[in-house]
Parts: structure tokens; sequence; C-alpha cells
């Protein structure tokens, strides 16, 4: 389950000195279908983002196995990478990764929202088992 975007706070200056900003920086946002998928990559399991070996692949066919579907567009595929990685390891997204994430278009402030997002959704988590 992933929460909802964090609200963003006006930044203010650290003295009176400093020239404040002038207009807002709009807040990073995702659609609404990237959030399902930054959802749907809470079930999904860390094997389904590595390319299977041929001994793997050779095992699926010959058992009927099958593996996740990568998702058909690109972009969403890279989002559902990294939202798998928050998912799984927090921050500790593999570099390659987030140069993929970036990009794919999307920027270190919508990185950081599916980062606080997810982190929020896991604390949840974890206060509802504690009780």
């Amino acid at each position: 389950m992933a929460s909802l975007p964090i609200p963003a706070t006006d930044w203010q200056p650290a003295n009176n000195n400093t020239p404040a900003i002038v207009g807002k920086a709009t807040p990073p946002r995702l659609t609404a279908l990237e959030w399902s998928v930054v959802a749907m990559a809470e079930r999904d399991g860390i094997s389904s983002i590595r390319e299977p070996s041929r001994f793997i692949s050779a095992l699926g066919s010959l058992f009927g196995l099958k593996r996740p579907n990568r998702l058909a567009n690109e972009r969403l595929e890279t989002l559902r990478r990294v939202a798998i990685l928050a998912w799984h390891h927090g921050w500790n997204v593999a570099k390659s990764e987030l140069i993929g994430f970036l990009a794919a278009g999307y920027t270190m402030d919508q990185y950081e929202l599916v980062q606080n997002s997810v982190g929020q959704a896991r604390a949840a988590r974890s206060r509802k088992t504690v009780r």
C-alpha cells in the first residue's frame, strides 16, 4: 500500500538579509497511474527486476513457471524497478538504477517523493504489526 504524497513546505531563508524566493516552486508529483505502479511494486519481489539466466529460463519453460511480466511502458518499468528497490532496501538503491530513473525523465524530487512515501507506508505497516 502506497501512501499519498507528502505535502511540500514553503522554504524560508535562514536570515532576513537573504532575499525571499519569488514565486512558489511546484511540488514534485506523480500521476495516479504512477502511484498505482508504486503500490503494485510492494508485492513484487526483487527477483522480478533481475534478468533470468539461461538455466532458469530453461527450467521455467520445462516446468511452466511464470515470471512477473515487465511493464510495456519503459518509463513506468523504470519507476517500478526503483519502487521495488525502495520497498525492499529503502534508500539503498543502486546508482545505475537511479541514473536510469533520471534518464527516464523523472527528477530527484520525484525520487525523494517515492522514497518518503514508501518509508511512511513501511513505518505504518510496522506500527500495525507491533500492536
